[in-house]
Protein backbone atom coordinates (compact mmCIF):
# COMPACT_ATOMS: atom_id res chain seq x y z
CA UNK A 1 0.00 0.00 0.00
CA UNK A 2 1.38 2.92 -0.78
CA UNK A 3 2.59 5.98 1.19
CA UNK A 4 0.30 8.92 1.77
CA UNK A 5 1.96 12.13 0.42
CA UNK A 6 2.81 14.80 3.07
CA UNK A 7 1.27 17.94 2.23
CA UNK A 8 4.64 19.43 4.14
CA UNK A 9 7.81 20.28 2.39
CA UNK A 10 10.13 17.51 2.16
CA UNK A 11 14.14 18.73 2.80
CA UNK A 12 14.40 18.76 -1.18
CA UNK A 13 11.09 20.41 -1.85
CA UNK A 14 11.97 23.28 0.68
CA UNK A 15 15.83 24.02 -1.30
CA UNK A 16 13.90 24.32 -4.27
CA UNK A 17 11.23 26.43 -2.74
CA UNK A 18 14.27 28.50 -1.57
CA UNK A 19 15.26 28.94 -5.25
CA UNK A 20 11.71 30.08 -6.33
CA UNK A 21 11.24 32.68 -3.73
CA UNK A 22 14.98 33.68 -4.26
CA UNK A 23 14.83 33.99 -7.92
CA UNK A 24 10.98 34.50 -8.56
CA UNK A 25 11.04 31.78 -11.36
CA UNK A 26 13.62 29.55 -12.86
CA UNK A 27 13.58 26.38 -15.23
CA UNK A 28 14.90 22.84 -13.67
CA UNK A 29 18.18 23.35 -15.38
CA UNK A 30 18.51 26.61 -13.70
CA UNK A 31 17.40 24.89 -10.50
CA UNK A 32 19.34 21.90 -11.38
CA UNK A 33 22.50 23.82 -11.55
CA UNK A 34 21.92 26.04 -8.42
CA UNK A 35 21.64 22.70 -6.16
CA UNK A 36 24.58 21.06 -7.88
CA UNK A 37 26.69 23.76 -6.37
CA UNK A 38 26.25 22.21 -3.22
CA UNK A 39 25.67 18.59 -4.10
CA UNK A 40 25.46 16.32 -7.21
CA UNK A 41 21.70 16.40 -8.41
CA UNK A 42 20.19 14.76 -11.48
CA UNK A 43 18.08 16.60 -13.67
CA UNK A 44 15.61 13.71 -13.43
CA UNK A 45 15.33 14.20 -10.00
CA UNK A 46 14.64 17.85 -9.58
CA UNK A 47 12.42 17.71 -12.89
CA UNK A 48 10.21 15.20 -10.56
CA UNK A 49 10.27 16.98 -7.01
CA UNK A 50 9.09 20.14 -9.45
CA UNK A 51 6.36 17.92 -11.06
CA UNK A 52 5.42 16.83 -7.39
CA UNK A 53 5.53 20.35 -6.21
CA UNK A 54 3.34 21.33 -8.28
CA UNK A 55 0.78 18.40 -7.62
CA UNK A 56 1.03 20.10 -3.81
CA UNK A 57 -0.07 23.75 -5.43
CA UNK A 58 3.68 24.93 -3.93
CA UNK A 59 4.50 25.97 -7.12
CA UNK A 60 3.07 26.52 -10.62
CA UNK A 61 4.80 26.35 -13.87
CA UNK A 62 4.56 27.30 -17.60
CA UNK A 63 5.81 26.05 -21.08
CA UNK A 64 8.54 28.15 -22.77
CA UNK A 65 9.84 25.77 -25.51
CA UNK A 66 10.78 22.40 -24.69
CA UNK A 67 11.48 23.94 -20.76
CA UNK A 68 9.30 24.08 -17.81
CA UNK A 69 9.52 27.28 -16.16
CA UNK A 70 8.48 27.28 -12.45
CA UNK A 71 7.33 30.15 -9.91
CA UNK A 72 6.10 29.69 -6.42
CA UNK A 73 2.53 29.62 -6.12
CA UNK A 74 2.75 30.13 -2.45
CA UNK A 75 4.73 32.64 -0.37
CA UNK A 76 7.64 31.63 2.08
CA UNK A 77 5.50 32.87 4.98
CA UNK A 78 2.24 30.95 4.00
CA UNK A 79 4.23 28.23 3.56
CA UNK A 80 6.14 29.27 7.70
CA UNK A 81 2.48 29.31 8.46
CA UNK A 82 1.22 25.61 7.41
CA UNK A 83 4.34 24.27 9.12
CA UNK A 84 3.90 25.50 12.37
CA UNK A 85 0.69 24.73 12.37
CA UNK A 86 1.43 21.10 11.44
CA UNK A 87 3.75 20.90 14.36
CA UNK A 88 1.81 22.77 16.97
CA UNK A 89 -1.32 20.17 16.15
CA UNK A 90 1.04 16.72 15.79
CA UNK A 91 3.22 17.70 18.65
CA UNK A 92 1.87 19.98 20.72
CA UNK A 93 -1.94 19.75 20.77
CA UNK A 94 -2.19 22.58 18.94
CA UNK A 95 -1.54 24.52 22.20
CA UNK A 96 1.28 27.36 21.17
CA UNK A 97 1.80 28.17 25.15
CA UNK A 98 2.88 24.79 24.74
CA UNK A 99 5.49 25.01 22.31
CA UNK A 100 6.41 28.64 23.62
CA UNK A 101 7.28 26.80 27.18
CA UNK A 102 8.93 24.18 25.25
CA UNK A 103 11.16 26.47 23.30
CA UNK A 104 11.91 28.34 26.73
CA UNK A 105 12.94 24.99 28.41
CA UNK A 106 14.96 23.62 25.56
CA UNK A 107 16.84 26.89 24.13
CA UNK A 108 19.52 29.07 25.41
CA UNK A 109 17.09 32.42 25.14
CA UNK A 110 19.73 34.96 26.66
CA UNK A 111 18.17 37.93 28.91
CA UNK A 112 17.81 40.38 25.38
CA UNK A 113 16.06 37.47 23.66
CA UNK A 114 13.15 37.39 26.66
CA UNK A 115 13.02 41.25 26.55
CA UNK A 116 12.79 41.27 22.90
CA UNK A 117 9.95 38.64 22.80
CA UNK A 118 8.32 40.65 26.10
CA UNK A 119 8.22 43.49 23.60
CA UNK A 120 6.60 41.64 21.03
CA UNK A 121 4.19 40.45 22.72
CA UNK A 122 3.46 43.98 24.71
CA UNK A 123 2.87 44.97 21.17
CA UNK A 124 0.18 42.16 19.52
CA UNK A 125 -1.61 42.80 23.24
CA UNK A 126 -1.55 46.47 22.36
CA UNK A 127 -3.26 46.01 18.75
CA UNK A 128 -5.59 42.92 20.34
CA UNK A 129 -3.94 40.04 18.32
Amino acid sequence: MARKKSEQLTDSEQRIMEILWQRGEASVKEITDTLAQDKETAYTTVQTMCKILAEKEYAGFRKEGRAFIYHPKITRNDAQKGALKTLLNRFFGGSPEVLAQHLLRETDLDFDDLAELQKKIDQADEKGG
